[in-house]
């Protein structure tokens, strides 16, 4: 009798036993599982998080240089970026012609069609941390709060940028009277392959070429406006791909640009 009893009682060790190593492994699995879920659904971390890109777009005069930043995503895109470059003030054509003898009041906020990727010419790009994007910032802020006046000559769209660059410690074209391709391009060849990056703030980066943006924009331009057309071919109300540009200024195409300010 008192054998059975042990074998009894040690047949209920060892079921225990084995149901406590179950539901171990069950548990090391689901928590497997949840990290790995956690895992993908985390984007990896960007070494820096903000960038600023100096840039060049088309237009119907000789075009326009400008600054854009914020933060960037895990793909490398500007997230509800800013931007920040010097043209004469209001949509109004008057101002740009006058600035080209005598000194007209300016803007220093985004002009029609700085956000618009269809319309870049030439960029630069520059990775920032935090502080370093904090620092950035902080000059433009100042150097807007000057509300600087705009001439074609004396001190056009590209000076403003210009001023901007050179007190991140980038090297600058010598000349702010070269055509805005030509200065994002020469400010690019210029600070690209810097190896004494000790003076300067950020990180100067290859990122995708013009062209290859332009093309991308486009392209899903076409798409908008394929869709567009296929809602009103069957009835569905469609929405516009994209808006009209603001301002009684007469605007050009996608590839020509939309504004006649420049410099």
């Amino acid at each position: 009798m008192q054998r059975l009893l042990l074998i009894a009682l040690g047949s209920l060790v060892t079921l225990s036993t084995v149901s406590a190593q179950e539901a171990t492994g069950s548990l090391s699995t689901a928590t497997a599982h949840a990290a790995a879920g956690v895992h993908r659904t985390v984007p990896p971390k960007v070494a820096k998080p903000y960038a600023i890109e100096f840039r060049a777009r088309n237009a119907n005069s000789y075009g326009h240089t400008f600054s854009i930043y914020g933060r960037v995503d895990a793909r490398g895109r500007l997230v509800n970026p800013k931007v920040s470059g010097l043209h004469p003030a209001t949509e109004s054509p008057v101002p740009w012609m006058i600035g080209h003898l005598v000194l007209v009041p300016s803007e220093t906020g985004a002009s029609d069609g700085d956000t618009e990727d269809q319309y870049v010419l030439a960029r630069f790009r520059v990775a920032l941390s935090e502080a370093e994007y904090r620092k950035v910032t902080s000059y433009i802020k100042r150097l807007s709060d000057k509300s600087p006046v705009w001439h074609a000559v004396l001190y056009n769209c590209n000076a403003f940028v210009g001023d901007i660059a050179q007190s991140m410690g980038l090297k600058t074209p010598t000349s702010t009277m070269l055509m805005p391709k030509d200065y994002i391009d020469q400010l690019r060849e210029l600070n690209i392959s810097r190896a004494d990056l000790s003076s300067v703030t950020g990180t100067p980066v290859k990122v995708e070429d013009a062209e290859a943006l332009r093309a991308a924009a486009l392209k899903a331009l076409e798409k908008q406006h394929a869709k567009a057309s296929s809602q009103r071919s069957t009835g569905a109300p469609a929405r516009t791909a994209t808006k009209p540009p603001s301002g009684s200024t007469a605007r050009g195409s996608q590839t020509s640009g939309p504004a006649p300010k420049a410099m």
